[in-house]
């Protein structure tokens, strides 16, 4: 089991991963192996402090379940099988871990016992005790749920400290820096303010789950290669979503 380093601002965290942050926008393949790749050495750099690390990850790079009902498809089909795409980058990303020598436990919401243990709360916080990076998938296990509400409710379970949500923008702005280029980045904003000027953080349902367990959530740019290391040291990264 990996020694804890004094550095590190956080004992155990959950890292919410999007799907799409394992595609490469060049290609036409749906996951890209050196990308899987660079994110497991940045988990592995961290979980070296001795952070016990368990990861949330979505499957929008293969299917979006919500997408595919809006053109027609029945939803809690849709939603089940994006729930499995969940799976496919799940094992991807175990398989990297386990290449650069982490050990791993990939627990699923969905028995699937060939490939995956399922979700049983005692195991995993068992697994994260004893140094496992774990993996969870296939979201919550139901249909109208996203991934961020996996990511706020598995947090919640295990008694994470922090919900590390990486994106592809450096942080929280009051309306769309794409569009606006005045747009003003929040370092720090509380949940009541969050919701009151509308910003999209996560979706309603974990947003009130984060809130009501104050469970903080930091969003921040992961395509910055020292910056999952730069959050858990407690540097100014992103921005922090908080009770105050």
């Amino acid at each position: 089991m990996p020694t804890k380093s004094p550095r590190a601002k956080y004992r155990r965290i959950v890292l919410k991963l999007s799907g799409e942050a394992l595609r490469d926008q060049g290609s036409r393949d749906n996951i890209s192996p050196q990308i899987v790749h660079d994110i497991a050495v940045q988990i592995r750099e961290i979980h070296k402090m001795g952070v016990e690390v368990a990861v949330v990850i979505g499957g929008g790079n293969i299917w979006r379940g919500l997408s595919a009902s809006h053109r027609g498809m029945e939803r809690t089909t849709a939603d089940h099988m994006g729930m499995l795409a969940t799976v496919i980058n799940g094992l991807a990303l175990q398989s990297q871990l386990e290449d650069l020598g982490v050990l791993t436990r990939v627990q699923t919401a969905i028995e699937m016992s060939e490939i995956a243990e399922p979700f049983i709360r005692r195991r995993a916080m068992h697994h994260l005790e004893t140094g496992h990076v774990v993996i969870f998938v296939a979201g919550t296990g139901n249909p109208f749920f996203s991934t961020d509400t996996a990511a706020a409710l598995r947090a919640s379970e295990i008694d994470a400290d922090v919900i590390l949500k990486a994106t592809k923008v450096d942080g929280i702005y009051d309306s769309d820096p794409k569009l606006n280029p005045k747009a003003k980045k929040y370092d720090r904003i509380s949940y009541t303010e969050a919701l009151t000027k509308r910003l999209q953080v996560m979706d309603s349902t974990a947003f009130s789950l984060c809130m009501d367990n104050k469970l903080p959530i930091i969003v921040f740019d992961m395509m910055n290669r020292n910056n999952i290391k730069n959050v858990v040291l407690g540097k100014k990264v992103g921005t922090t979503v908080t009770a105050e």
